[in-house]
């Protein structure tokens, strides 16, 4: 092939296959500097991660950027209780080196295959009622501009709660720090057969159950929630759990064997081990399916889910599962959980595209009212107009934005569509 056909046979696809990327190329720069030549090119340019977004948000006609090459870093500082990484590291391949010299995360995603500049960058998320998402732990980072600058930006500088959660629109990140805690044990008990009503009778009693909790729901029943998965970190005191706990490893999806799924039953075990839904060691297949997620203030939540669960019917034809959790309150500007406590609607649906992007209008009206905030990394179809609505520090953003990428070397149409 030639060199054109190589570049093009790399750029791909999307983790989950629904979206081919309209790129030219893929460039992966073995140093900083080399990243910060190609920078000060005509572009466009796009950060790319480990591509789990479900939309266009790193898509471009120019140029997709991986850090991949970079220099690994991994580096510890006891005393400020902080973790400095490559950008392009993935928490499961941070997370033992880590619990190795006797640290932690506070939490992880589902899955624990994503960059850490990735999920950082899309807002990203685990589940707990006092847990932030995983950009509420980076205490700091740093990028390179479309001119080839560096910025190192440190929690409380001005900028910082903007450039944090950056949907990749102000330069591409190299180095990321995140807050650590001493390594902890987590015990994870699946409980089943819950009912809606009772559930939204008293929400936080349910979410406040463990330092993480998730339900999961088909909606085949719109009275029956399929599980509840509770995650108990056993240096913290245990609340007792009112419902009929599982006597088997369950995976979220009916049917499906547990064998990938982290261990269950009560076992004790690492924090890593336990926080993903999902063991380090499984590669969940590609293409089987596409996500959404909306978040919702708390004191919205139950409203927002008796909204939801009046279109189970709808739902259920297009879905694989609905996962439901918290997320505590941050400062980030582009946070789902910006100035509130949030509990997120997570929607894993069939790989049915059409029919699913023709019902998520029908959704995002049934929870608009509710101030719901789409998940970047995933489908919407919310139009930019809402954003500022959604979003206080909008427009403030939308200004750091054009200072650090006054050409608009970054921009894509997704950006365009949000109005950035």
């Amino acid at each position: 092939m030639t060199e054109e056909q190589v570049a093009m046979a790399s750029v791909g696809s999307n983790w989950a296959g629904n979206l081919a990327y309209g790129a030219r190329d893929v460039a992966a720069p073995s140093s900083v500097d080399e990243l910060a030549e190609l920078l000060q090119g005509a572009g466009p340019f796009r950060p790319l991660g480990t591509r789990h977004a479900f939309n266009e948000i790193a898509d471009t006609t120019g140029t997709l950027v991986s850090t991949a090459n970079l220099p690994e870093i991994v580096e510890i500082d006891a005393d400020r209780r902080t973790v400095r990484v490559s950008a392009a590291i993935r928490y499961g391949d941070l997370a033992p080196r880590l619990a190795s010299a006797g640290w932690a995360l506070a939490n992880l995603a589902s899955l624990p295959h994503i960059s850490v500049a990735g999920a950082v960058a899309t807002g990203t998320h685990g589940s707990g009622d006092k847990v932030g998402s995983l950009a509420s732990a980076v205490a700091g980072l740093e990028l390179i501009d479309t001119d080839g600058r560096r910025h190192e930006l440190r929690r409380g500088d001005p900028d910082f709660d903007g450039a944090v959660v950056s949907l990749g629109a102000l330069g591409v990140v190299t180095e990321v720090e995140l807050d650590i805690e001493p390594a902890f044990e987590v015990a994870q008990t699946v409980y089943e057969g819950l009912d809606w009503n009772e559930v939204l009778g008293d929400l936080d009693a349910v979410t406040s159950l463990g330092y993480s909790v998730s339900l999961f729901t088909s909606w085949r029943s719109a009275d029956r929630i399929d599980q509840l998965w509770v995650k108990h970190r056993t240096d913290h005191e245990e609340r007792d759990v009112p419902f009929v706990r599982a006597t088997r490893p369950r995976h979220p999806l009916e049917g499906i064997s547990a064998e990938h799924t982290t261990e269950q039953l009560g076992v004790a075990g690492a924090w890593f081990d336990r926080l993903p839904h999902f063991r380090l060691d499984f590669t969940p297949s590609n293409g089987e399916e596409l996500q959404s997620e909306y978040l919702v203030p708390r004191e919205h939540a139950a409203a927002a889910l008796e909204a939801v669960r009046g279109l189970a019917d709808r739902i259920a034809p297009l879905i694989h599962v609905t996962e439901i959790r918290t997320v505590a309150a941050d400062e980030l500007w582009l946070s789902s959980a910006y100035g509130t406590g949030a509990v997120g609607i997570h929607f894993t649906w069939r790989p049915v595209q059409p029919a699913v992007e023709a019902f998520l209008p029908t959704l995002e009206a049934a929870l608009e009212p509710f101030g719901a905030r789409p998940h970047w990394g995933k489908l919407f179809t919310m139009p930019g107009e809402r954003m500022p609505q959604l979003y206080p520090r909008w427009h403030d953003f939308a200004a750091l934005r054009g200072r650090f990428d006054p050409r608009g070397a970054l921009r894509n149409p997704f950006l365009e569509r949000l109005g950035l």
